[in-house]
């Protein structure tokens, strides 16, 4: 597996290299955000943000605007704010430093469990009886070509986005608790934040055009509005 490892300090990079290598990756390290943005061939990003060029939330966005590459941010920026941006703009994991090979490898292979298990992007995979398209009101979900449809216009959705709503879809007007639906659309060993349920919600609910769409039973979890 290709793993780009975008870090500028020496004294880090190297070490966590040699470890991933240790653990059967092939690592490409660089330091700067333009030399990240110019790699191809990533299989999964690791993403400092402190950059001496652009900023790494910046360099997030513009991987996630044009890849469905893993990106697992690897930052000292541990505050809530930090967090809930790099999940809102994309990244699949958070990981504050300092942190040990054995998290980040344990992480990793969530994250490729996820993806090896669900080759749509997430929710169900199609089946004889389940063809892909599903029609909710004004709401059209193509699981078979991973795509949105919102009153005959096309949304622009995370692999996470889909995933959580494609899930929720499966069966509308039903309760998703919290947990069951880190296990299905994370991991079952998901180790980052809970909030970032409540990022990728609010996320969804903001490109559906209205929040009413995703009901919230406090405490308990979120279902799909039935009667769209």
């Amino acid at each position: 597996m290709n793993i780009l490892l975008v870090e500028d300090d020496d004294s880090i990079a190297e070490p966590l290299r040699k470890g991933l290598e240790r653990e059967g990756y092939t690592v490409h390290r660089v330091a700067t955000g333009r030399e990240a943005l110019a790699t191809t061939g990533a299989e999964m990003v690791l993403l400092d943000l402190g950059l001496p060029d652009i900023d790494g939330l910046d360099v997030c966005r513009r991987i996630r605007a044009t890849s469905d590459v893993p990106i697992i941010v690897v930052s000292a920026r541990g505050e809530e704010i930090d967090r809930v941006l790099g999940l809102e703009l994309g990244a699949d994991d958070y990981l504050t430093k300092p942190f040990s090979v054995r998290e980040l490898v344990a992480r990793i292979r969530a994250i490729l469990r996820r993806t090896t298990s669900e080759p749509t992007g997430g929710g169900a995979a199609p089946t004889a009886d389940d063809p892909g398209a599903q029609r909710i009101g004004v709401l059209e979900i193509d699981r078979r070509t991973h795509r949105v449809r919102m009153e005959e216009a096309d949304l622009d959705l995370t692999p996470k986005e889909f995933a959580l709503l494609a899930l929720l879809a499966e069966d509308p007007g039903a309760l998703r608790t919290r947990a069951e639906i880190l296990d299905q659309v994370w991991d079952p060993n998901w180790y980052g934040p809970t909030k970032t349920l409540d990022v990728h919600v609010a996320s969804l609910r903001k490109k559906l055009g209205d929040p009413s769409w995703i009901e919230t039973v406090r405490g308990v979890g979120f279902r799909l509005r039935a009667d769209a």
